[in-house]
């Protein structure tokens, strides 16, 4: 079945469609991004009008193109900027009923769970005892286990859009704003860490997001051109250098560096701090990046729930929205 999936983050808005079918490998046909930062448009914790408006058309296009593509299924989500919004049942149901678009809110723990999944049927079960961490634009994931379901799934408010938004006032950040940030994720961080490292330390350790791809570009992991299936690696040494190097940087500069897009340099050093306290109360030396991550995690979950025959399974979890089909909504 063609399946369209639709991530609405607090950076971009990500339209991917893919061929899949229950136990193979989802083949990606073709993937769209639009960037709103919705993330900025929340004043007093409410989604700005103007937002909502970018929302809505963008939800709609997405499912125009979703339609011509000849998807059968449109699993449309949203993240954190979405999720925080004190708005936000308001705002999704003009989605629903501009757009027509069914969009769902997925707690963090959901999207840590989901994000874990995938990395688990990336690398299989030679991983172990698998950790998976996850930079987003407004929080942070983690999880851990030895199954396909994490035994411990967390989210804390540790998104780079998010931290750069609330901590840092100049571009490059002063120094003193620098200091407090590292201060308050190693705080954040300590009873998540304790959690996770509860069932003893993990076989493997995994990232993934653009925030964490970017970083390990930076210290010379090849390039997505070289293809998903290359190893690529982060280690603490050498992300502990790259925060010293781009703190100092304005995010004009930090875009001209080779893996950072334009879009999301401004918020590199507030990620970078992240991703290096999180090894750090990890105790990690060294993390290794996996291409597949949220949405393949989706995907992954949705055809799980279908039938040897082809529906779907009666079943609960973050998927189970029991909502029409694509062109049933049509």
């Amino acid at each position: 079945m063609r399946l369209g999936v639709l991530d609405v983050g607090s950076n971009t808005v990500h339209l991917l469609v893919v061929d899949a079918q229950r136990g193979g490998h989802p083949t990606p046909t073709h993937s769209t991004k639009t960037a709103l930062r919705l993330a900025e448009h929340l004043t007093e914790g409410r989604l700005e009008v103007d937002g909502a408006d970018a929302l809505v058309a963008a939800t709609a296009d997405a499912r125009r193109q979703a339609l011509d593509l000849g998807c059968e299924d449109l699993l449309a989500f949203a993240t954190s900027a979405v999720r925080d919004a004190s708005n936000s049942p308001a705002v999704l149901e003009r989605v629903r009923a501009e757009a027509g678009v069914d969009l769902q809110v997925l707690s963090g723990p959901d999207e840590a769970a989901l994000t874990f999944l995938a990395v688990r049927r990336w690398l299989g079960w030679s991983a172990g005892h698998l950790l998976v961490l996850d930079i987003g634009g407004g929080s942070l994931e983690m999880a851990v286990g030895r199954d396909e379901a994490p035994v411990h799934a967390i989210s804390v408010p540790l998104g780079a859009g998010r931290l750069t938004r609330d901590w840092f006032t100049s571009d490059p950040p002063q120094r003193q704003e620098v200091k407090a940030l590292t201060d308050y994720a190693h705080e954040v961080l300590a009873p998540a860490a304790s959690t996770l490292l509860g069932e003893g330390p993990p076989d493997r350790a995994v990232v993934t997001s653009k925030t964490f791809r970017s970083l390990a570009r930076l210290t010379g992991a090849a390039p997505r051109s070289a293809g998903p299936r290359v190893r690529r690696r982060l280690s603490a040494a050498g992300l502990r250098q790259v925060v010293a190097f781009i703190s100092r940087m304005s995010s004009t500069d930090l875009a001209e560096l080779e893996g950072v897009s334009a879009s999301r340099s401004h918020q590199l050093v507030a990620g970078a701090i992240v991703a290096h306290e999180t090894m750090t109360a990890l105790g990690l030396e060294e993390v290794e990046v996996c291409p597949w991550a949220l949405r393949e995690g989706i995907i992954l979950g949705r055809l799980d729930q279908l039938q040897p025959g082809g529906g779907l399974a009666s079943v609960d979890g973050p998927l189970a929205t029991g909502r029409p089909t694509l062109h049933e909504a049509r």
